[in-house]
């Protein structure tokens, strides 16, 4: 097996999440880690079709604006990107042709660090934002963008992505006390109304995401938050 295949293999198992946004439609996320190689493209689509989502955000996807084609899934002609001009970061929104969804609104940002979007899904106001945060400052750069969409975040909003770090002691093997800028984070997604939903449904299960080789350690830094007035949707 081929180090691009061992890296999609470990994704699979540590780094998505679904979230069930109604009866019929589904989110999962996860951080692709480089999608330059073909193979690796082939096994992600491979992935995505047999989660068989209504909507999929990838994260790290590391292509230009102009890779749009490379990114295409058969039953998922949607696609929506954000990518950097030097092939980093880079998030994607992948929506199913089983759905009616039309997009009213797209923000996103030069570097490929986030892509938000507003439309309606089967005549249901919807807002997906798709969040790949920076390895310098993660916190800090989560809560300033949270803040500058704060006009856009109401009770119909999903935020996925890659935080790049672990929000609670229980996020991370090493039980690390939390610094002073993931406290003012958690404090300012709760004054918005949003919470963490994998926490809220599964309060006592680790559900690690990322393994450390440099450290050894275990935690969750990929995310899933809703307003708190619709958690009995998720």
């Amino acid at each position: 097996m081929g180090r691009e295949t061992k890296e999609i293999e470990e994704n699979r198992k540590t780094s998505h999440k679904m979230v069930v946004v109604g009866p019929h439609i589904s989110i999962i996320t996860l951080n692709v880690n480089r999608l330059n190689s073909p193979i690796k493209r082939h096994r992600v689509a491979g992935w995505i079709k047999e989660q068989d989502p209504t909507i999929c955000c990838l994260q790290e996807t590391n292509l230009s604006p102009k890779d749009k084609h490379r990114l295409r899934v058969k039953g998922w002609r949607t696609i929506l990107q954000a990518n950097n001009e030097q092939k980093k970061a880079g998030v994607t929104i992948l929506i199913s042709d089983k759905v009616d969804f039309k997009a009213k609104q797209i923000k996103k940002d030069k570097e490929g660090q986030y892509i938000m979007i507003k439309g309606t899904l089967h005549q249901e106001d919807i807002t997906l934002i798709n969040i790949y945060a920076p390895n310098t400052g993660p916190p800090k750069f989560v809560k300033q963008l949270v803040i500058e969409l704060k006009e856009d975040i109401n009770n119909n909003t999903i935020i996925v992505g890659d935080f790049n770090t672990p929000l609670t002691p229980m996020d991370r093997t090493s039980r690390q006390k939390i610094n002073k800028e993931i406290i003012e984070l958690n404090e300012k997604l709760d004054q918005m109304g949003l919470i963490d939903i994998y926490r809220t449904l599964h309060p006592k299960t680790a559900g690690y995401t990322f393994f450390s080789r440099a450290n050894g350690t275990f935690s969750r830094i990929d995310h899933i938050w809703g307003n708190k007035a619709n958690i009995n949707k998720y």
